[in-house]
């Protein structure tokens, strides 16, 4: 392979290894370890079962001996990007990016409920486990490591005990989306079906507004009708009636990591704050509804603005 066929993009997140993109963009190679290896395998897998996502073109080991895995480009734009590039002063995005986000969502969940996977017992529990990443909080915030929250938790996993389990990408959302599918599937793992897709433009709130662009109530309805309807026709239940269990879950992933250990970054200490309190909120609306309305969460500005520097828990 000739180095100077590829151009350095960015170091990879959450793994060793960089990305690089082809002089004609038609290609990206990645380069790592095991966890490429495995990545690479399971994408070709899914590929042969109608998953929008990119072709692994090449394969093989570097010679300082990292593995490396090229695949067709799907785009240089994802949906993230068209949504903060489309923005004309209003804080919602443009209806074709919500309609391009639900089109990709529909041919993921389809392929999904067309290849269910026979669960070990516990898999559902550690699929809680691993996407919330539940140790990391409870470590981080042990006064949410309460009776209330595993008894939430506990109710959420009763609702999804039939829920079929499928391979999932488990970090869905724009930024991993374009118009021809999805990338970056290194978080790979069994999830209930709908996991992915349904909350992904719920979590833009989880952000704060930091994203520049939320979606508006009619986007986020007939995103979701969309998928109800493919998700009828696949199985014959609508998805959405699971939306309020993905989100408490999704909540608890927002909350994993944040703890600073630099007490003079107030900064860092805000952002922590602020998704506890989105945390404790999405709990207590799941409590009384069995849903979680993000469009009730409050901006991080907001919170910021009767935030007093120094509050903890």
């Amino acid at each position: 392979m000739n180095e100077n066929d590829w151009r350095f993009v960015k170091k990879r997140t959450a793994a060793d290894g960089a990305v690089y993109v082809s002089a004609d963009t038609t290609r990206y190679r990645r380069t790592g370890g095991a966890e490429l290896q495995a990545e690479g395998e399971f994408q070709r897998r899914i590929a042969g079962r109608g998953y929008p996502v990119p072709r692994v073109l090449e394969e093989g080991v570097t010679d300082d001996g990292r593995y490396y895995v090229v695949e067709e480009s799907l785009g240089d734009q994802t949906l993230h990007d068209r949504a903060v590039a489309s923005l004309d002063g209003s804080q919602h995005m443009t209806d074709d990016v919500a309609i391009t986000a639900g089109h990709v969502a529909v041919r993921l969940l389809q392929a999904q409920a067309a290849h269910f996977v026979q669960p070990a017992p516990g898999t559902l529990r550690q699929w809680l486990d691993s996407a919330g990443f539940t140790e990391n909080v409870f470590q981080e915030n042990p006064d949410l490591d309460t009776t209330r929250t595993h008894a939430a938790l506990e109710h959420a996993l009763e609702r999804l005990g039939t829920v079929p389990l499928v391979e999932g990408h488990l970090d869905y959302g724009l930024p991993n989306v374009l118009p021809a599918g999805v990338i970056d599937w290194q978080h790979h793992g069994l999830v209930p079906l709908g996991y992915d897709v349904l909350p992904a433009l719920e979590i833009i709130a989880f952000k704060g507004g930091s994203k520049g662009y939320t979606a508006s109530l009619d986007q986020r309805l007939r995103y979701l009708a969309a998928l109800d309807d493919a998700s009828l026709n696949a199985t014959g239940q609508p998805v959405s009636q699971n939306l309020g269990a993905y989100l408490l879950v999704k909540a608890l992933f927002f909350l994993a990591l944040m703890r600073p250990t630099d007490l003079s970054r107030t900064d860092k200490h805000l952002k922590w704050q602020y998704r506890r309190h989105l945390f404790t909120e999405g709990l207590e609306q799941y409590e009384r509804t069995g849903t979680v309305d993000t469009a009730l969460f409050p901006r991080l500005q907001d919170f910021a603005a009767g935030h007093r520097p120094g509050d903890h828990p």
